[in-house]
């Protein structure tokens, strides 16, 4: 159903870049009405992990991860999403449960923090993160800080 492809910043093609740009401009600057800077000078020194409905070139999941010191001094996963047309069929948690496995292997023994929409705690929770701060407020949505240890 889904294929997935985990890349560097150097190893993304063009059209995977924009792909990626325009996804998490529909979802996190207009869908969710949040004025920022999506494009923040950290993709560069991210892997990307891209979902694509199997045999097509069709993003439908993204989450991009940072190693252990890159962000955090744990590895970090972030602007995780689920295109709005495939939502409602599981895509997210088999996102979330590849993008964990990615980590296993490429940064074994690492930590896992997650900077999440405080709305989601339960999401995250079924995959093993607990709250680890108060509710902050990012570009207008209350956050939370959420470890995988």
């Amino acid at each position: 159903m889904i294929t997935w492809q985990w890349s560097a910043f150097d190893e993304l093609d063009a059209a995977t870049l924009c792909a990626v740009l325009a996804a998490r401009q529909d979802i996190f600057v207009l869908e969710q009405q949040c004025l920022y800077a999506d494009i923040d000078g950290n993709d560069q020194r991210a892997y990307h992990l891209i979902g694509r409905r199997e045999g097509t070139q069709q993003l439908v999941a993204y989450l991009r991860c940072f190693g252990p010191g890159d962000k955090y001094p744990e590895a970090a996963l972030g602007r995780v999403l689920t295109v709005s047309s495939m939502r409602g069929l599981g895509i997210g948690r088999l996102l979330m449960a590849e993008g964990i496995r990615r980590v296993a292997q490429h940064f074994p023994g690492s930590a896992i923090r997650i900077s999440a929409q405080e709305h989601l705690i339960r999401f995250y929770g079924g995959f093993g993160f607990h709250r680890v701060s108060d509710t902050y407020l990012e570009d207008g949505i209350p956050h939370i800080e959420m470890l995988r240890e």
